[in-house]
């Protein structure tokens, strides 16, 4: 049987989030597993590994994508990883708590593309917010509610 696991595509994830993640993971007993092209500080703990994937477009997405399983939690800000992963079975949550659904990803998606052609035509599309107390708030109550609800039906470990 599948052990559920959590994913971070660690490469742009705020320390924050990952310190969030560190002390959910022991909390609930999940294995937690961080890929990122560099190398990255993690406690010790036989709940918490780390994953160097060679630099490059969208290598530890891929990563994710060919070792994730149904009823894992993936967490990541890259839109079409989250597509990924939904279409997978897995659950999907972004840094600011916003967890991606079937009916929501492709929506952000198509919004992502759009963007990413306006900006390639030279039209300034802005950037994301500065990452804030309220997005960090978000995201560990989010993760909270997910974990208190999926421990049972996506096979989270209780201690």
């Amino acid at each position: 049987m599948h052990t559920t696991q959590i994913w971070v595509d660690a490469d742009a994830c705020p320390r924050v989030i990952k310190e969030i993640l560190f002390r959910a993971a022991e909390r609930v007993g999940v294995p937690l597993i961080l890929v990122a092209n560099q190398p990255l500080h993690v406690p010790r703990s036989e709940l918490i590994h780390t994953v160097k994937v060679a630099a490059g477009f969208d290598v530890a997405d891929n990563h994710i994508v060919q070792h994730a399983k149904a009823g894992d939690l993936v967490i990541t800000a890259d839109i079409p990883l989250a597509a990924e992963a939904v279409e997978m079975g897995c659950l999907a949550l972004n840094p600011r708590g916003e967890l991606y659904t079937e009916e929501n990803v492709h929506q952000r998606l198509a919004m992502r593309d759009f963007l990413d052609s306006m900006r390639g035509c030279g039209i300034d599309t802005g950037g994301p917010a500065s990452f804030s107390q309220a997005d960090r708030q978000a995201f560990a109550n989010q993760l909270d509610r997910l974990l208190a609800k999926s421990l049972r039906s996506f096979g989270f470990a209780q201690e």
